[in-house]
Formats: C-alpha cells, structure tokens, sequence
C-alpha cells in the first residue's frame, strides 16, 4: 500500500511539474518525453487528477483557471481570430460573442469538430486568403493571430448574409471614425477578395457623408 501511495505521489509530482512548465496545458508527448506511460497518462486521468481537455491534451483538475484565449492558442494554434471575435476585439461591436470566431484552413474542420474546451465559430478559409491581413494582438495577456481592421471589414462584406444587420452597420461606422483605419489595405484586400466594388460603394458614401 506504501509502495502505491508513493507511485501514485510521484508519477502525479511528474505530471504536476509537466502541466505547469508547459504553461497549464501539456501533450502526451511532453509526459512521455518526463519518463511517463501511456498508461500513467491514462491511469491520473481516470483518478481525476488531470483532466483531458482534448485529444491529446491535459490540464490539472484542480486547475480551472485558464483563460480560453490560452487554451484556443495551445489547441489550435492555427486560428486565427477573425470576424464577430476581432470587432469586438477593436471596438467595432458592443456585443462580446459567446463563441471564440476563428478563421481555420478548409483542412482542419476536424479539428475544430474537436474542439470542446473552448465554444467556437469556425470560418474555413480558401488557403490563398488565409493569411491575407494576418497580424497578432494581446488578449488576456496571450498573444493571438488575428485578422487586422481591414481583413475583419472586408470579411464583414464577405460574410454579409451570416451577420446580425445592426451588428454590420455599427462595425462599418465604427471603423469609418477609426483613426487607425488604413484606407490603402482594405482597397487592396477587397480587390484580392473580389469585394472591392461592395467594400467601396458603402465607404464612399460613409467617408463623404
């Protein structure tokens, strides 16, 4: 019993030391690199002392605290904030989303089926739009990709039919009266989307009026 009082000790000190150098969430792969078994993995997982979050991936039970923009940038790195998410993200919405919009390749829709620590809107993206207006920016102290000012508009046009009518309208203003708008990137970035003629004809209007 001693002897199993120990094991367990120790494999969950390992497990422990794995899950907080890795940030609050650690792969398999990092236990195993820390000298632990599949089986270890599994068997503090079914005792309840770290929890799977994701294929894959494990937090500390104990441990609820991590914000979801830690986890969406450890489980899916390659998502990029886009659309409802990024205006609220630069002012241009007064409504903070219930689910995390991120902007994902059209090869990864499995992944974000996978996805259930952290509520996401998935937009699968052509791969030569993808990294079109790509930037970073802090959220909660975790700096993630996210689609800059004139990406996020146009994606508004581009995605004209899935938003809320007041949502569109208050983000298109918004981003008019925005002092660190750059007029030259979203005329570029609607022409390579092939929205320049719809992006324009609402700006010209917004811009002289």
């Amino acid at each position: 019993m001693r002897v199993e009082s120990w094991w367990r000790m120790d494999k969950k000190e390992i497990a422990k030391k794995v899950i907080i150098k890795s940030g609050g969430v650690a792969k398999t792969a990092s236990f195993i690199s820390a000298g632990l078994k599949n089986y270890e993995v599994a068997f503090l997982c079914d005792k309840g002392y770290i929890e799977r979050i994701r294929h894959g991936y494990y937090q500390l039970s104990e441990k609820k605290d991590l914000t979801e923009a830690k986890l969406l940038s450890t489980l899916l790195p390659q998502g990029i904030v886009c659309l409802e998410s990024a205006l609220f993200h630069y002012g241009y919405s007064d409504f903070a989303p219930r689910q995390w919009a991120v902007a994902l390749p059209r090869t990864m829709s499995r992944a974000a089926k996978q996805m259930q620590a952290v509520p996401l809107k998935a937009y699968f993206v052509k791969k030569e739009f993808y990294t079109l207006g790509k930037t970073t920016d802090n959220f909660d102290g975790i700096t993630l990709p996210i689609y800059d000012r004139e990406r996020t508009i146009c994606d508004c046009f581009k995605y004209r039919t899935k938003l809320d009518n007041e949502l569109f309208n208050k983000a298109v203003n918004a981003y008019v009266a925005d002092d660190k708008k750059n007029l030259a990137n979203l005329s570029k970035y609607a022409k390579q989307m092939g929205l320049y003629t719809k992006v324009m004809n609402v700006m010209e209007v917004l811009l002289n009026g």
